[in-house]
């Protein structure tokens, strides 16, 4: 359970410090080196140092006078604007705090506002300072303007930003500085929401004991939306910044709805909450879908039976409506500190995806905040860098022109698989000659024959800390691995296009091998649009499984198609329509050749190989409604992309549908996903 407090063997236990087992733990178990991280800090400086710390606004303020502004420095999932309207009140100040959401037009308005509070003695709460830049000067200019003598000694100045260079320095060493961190785990969010409420709120619904248990599951799933980002693309894809207000608006409404209807209104409780509180800030469709099976297991009517579970082990759980405010929050402070993947629908190995995730974040900054100038070996980063350099130059990327390959791959009506090769040998050409042009340059810089311009030395560093130069990223294919398996992955995508010119079009495709792989889809497709004569915007792709399997007392390996049975080496050519695809990676679950449908990951086991397919363009096709789960393909593990001007997400391939026996929210939940390319 806890492998980075274990003695390690033998003389290694006397040998290495607290700092060196630390280190040896991140070739071991790198999920497990911020635990150890904190355990170290907690022995060597105390325990207060890894405990969160609370916010007193009442401290700050009297430190504070009329001059020093005070500035919440905001981070993902707070608003210090709840805390501040609470605080105006303890001093009754509440009839006094004017606030303004800053954004375009309001510089004037804003100006005023100030001029007006500091003759009057208000308070002025200014929020998202970020939002306005262009006023920033103008703030500064304030600021400094403000006489101690003249200014009413009331007059108080708050501030709220995101980090952000186009705030003005001066206002942030003159000004007091807070930051409130949103808590960390279900628990406490549920106690902040909780702490906020009193009795006379939760009796003065028309229906009492509905509303108290809605309003447990409602805070009860703004928690495990908010807890999901924790686990990266396994639980969101763009991780969104919720925030109490989001669950404010949806118990205002949700008492409103209870009062005014007198059948319970799932429908528009769902509504409001799934697409515009919440769902209004989800950008990503797959997020939106994630997003309402899980908001559909909290607002339904089993919740409303008394010890309903929200988790098969039973830890949340509804408890009985008689209890008051004070027995929500005794049940509450019961709750396990930390959360279990099993009340997010996860497997237990999104656990260790989150660990890593977060040991991986911080060992990259401290790679980036080291100085350049030695390694550890004692030799300069120039020879360093000069190692990679021959490196990359000694690999001798030699290409066919794509003169060549248009003449023995003539552009042809009934093969379209001869464009989309020309096009990825235009595409990878260009990043070869990047690759060869910026080496040359560099290797020149070093000895000092040309400068050292700002793009050049910024692939220096890259290649310094084994990382893709953005000089070669921003002409490549999305990937996230470092520079030694960029490289490796670089030329197998070589060898995979130059076989397919050598030797004639592949009987199975490495989709992953593919630049732009939404372009080798459409011409299978277009292929059997042109063959059939049918309008390809009718045509659609079924999904066959090639399922390696051993049969009993022989030795080869054999596929499942269909209930036919296929030796994988006799598959020697190209189906008659659609293709054969290969190289895909399963994430949050597993493909099960026994069973021939997607089955529950097995412990530690984060990514796993999935089964050749057959994609089988087919017209006017009737997609199945049970039986399958409809599964994302992503070229890499960020999963989230962009619209690029060619329509497509830079991220997202296509859709499969994958046989299964469960319902399909129960891979929602676990974040299923097919990715082509890995990290590592």
């Amino acid at each position: 359970q806890e492998p980075h407090r274990e003695d390690l063997p033998g003389q290694w236990k006397e040998d290495l410090d607290d700092f060196q087992k630390i280190v040896m733990l991140r070739c071991l178990r790198a999920d497990m080196v911020t635990s150890a991280m904190q355990d170290y800090v907690a022995k060597h400086m105390g325990q207060r140092f890894i405990e969160p710390q609370t916010s007193d606004l009442g401290v700050v303020f009297k430190e504070s006078s009329p001059v020093t502004p005070l500035i919440f420095v905001l981070s993902a999932g707070t608003d210090p604007a709840a805390d501040l309207y609470k605080f105006a009140e303890e001093m009754r100040f509440s009839k006094k705090l004017s606030a303004i959401s800053l954004g375009q037009g309001q510089g004037p308005r804003a100006e005023a506002l100030i001029r007006s509070a500091m003759d009057r003695g208000k308070w002025v709460f200014f929020q998202n300072c970020h939002l306005a830049p262009s006023w920033m000067p103008s703030l500064e200019r304030l600021i400094e303007g403000i006489d101690p003598d003249k200014v009413h000694r009331d007059f108080r100045l708050w501030l709220t930003s995101m980090p952000s260079n186009q705030f003005p320095v001066a206002i942030l060493q003159n000004g007091s500085k807070m930051t409130i961190e949103p808590p960390r785990g279900i628990k406490a969010n549920l106690l902040r929401a909780y702490m906020a409420q009193n009795d006379d709120f939760l009796n003065s619904c028309t229906k009492v004991s509905v509303f108290k248990s809605l309003l447990f599951s409602l805070c009860l799933f703004h928690g495990v939306a908010l807890e999901r980002r924790k686990f990266g693309a396994l639980g969101f894809n763009i991780p969104y910044e919720y925030t109490t207000g989001d669950l404010r608006i949806c118990i205002s409404q949700l008492k409103m709805f209870l009062d005014e209807y007198e059948e319970l209104p799932f429908k528009c409780l769902t509504y409001t909450a799934g697409h515009i509180n919440y769902g209004g800030r989800v950008t990503d469709d797959w997020d939106r879908r994630c997003m309402m099976n899980i908001l559909s297991d909290f607002y339904c009517y089993d919740v409303l039976k008394p010890d309903h579970k929200y988790s098969e082990a039973g830890t949340y759980r509804q408890i009985d409506t008689d209890c008051d405010n004070n027995g929500y929050i005794q049940y509450i402070r019961s709750l396990p500190i930390n959360d279990t993947p099993e009340i997010f629908g996860m497997h237990d190995n999104a656990n260790i995806t989150f660990a890593q995730n977060e040991s991986f974040a911080t060992l990259n900054a401290l790679i980036h905040l080291q100085p350049k100038s030695s390694s550890a070996s004692g030799r300069s980063s120039e020879e360093v860098g000069g190692v990679y350099i021959g490196v990359v130059g000694s690999l001798g990327f030699k290409w066919v022109g794509g003169d060549a390959v248009m003449e023995k791959y003539p552009v042809l009506y009934e093969e379209s698989m001869n464009t989309v090769l020309l096009q990825e040998v235009i595409r990878y050409n260009r990043l070869l000659q990047e690759i060869i042009r910026s080496s040359r340059d560099i290797l020149k810089a070093i000895k000092g024959l040309v400068v050292m311009s700002e793009p050049l030395e910024k692939m220096f560093n890259s290649l310094y800390i084994n990382e893709v130069p953005s000089l070669w990223s921003k002409k490549a294919y999305p990937s996230l691995k470092p520079l030694a398996s960029w490289t490796e992955d670089l030329l197998a995508r070589v060898q995979f296009i130059q076989h397919w010119i050598d030797a004639g079009v592949p009987t199975v495709f490495w989709i992953s091998g593919f630049f732009f792989p939404q372009a080798f889809l459409t011409g299978t497709l277009q292929n059997y649009a042109r063959k059939s004569v049918i309008s390809i915007d009718t045509i659609t792709f079924d999904f066959k499984f090639l399922l390696p399997l051993y049969k009993p007392n022989c030795g080869h390996v054999v596929c499942f198609i269909s209930l036919i049975f296929i030796k994988l080496k006799d598959i020697k050519e190209r189906p008659e329509d659609g293709c054969y695809i290969r190289g895909l990676y399963v994430e949050g679950a597993r493909w099960d050749p026994v069973e021939q449908q997607l089955g529950e990951s097995r412990p530690k086991e984060l990514y796993t190989d999935m089964a050749t397919m057959w994609l089988v363009p087919e017209g006017n096709r009737t997609p199945p409604t049970k039986g399958i789960y409809i599964c994302p393909i992503y070229k890499t593990l960020t999963r989230a992309g962009t619209l690029s001007t060619t329509g497509h997400s830079t991220n997202y391939v296509i859709s499969v549908e994958i046989p299964t026996s469960r319902e399909q929210k129960h891979w929602v939940k676990r974040g299923v996903a097919m990715i082509c390319a890995l990290d590592y």
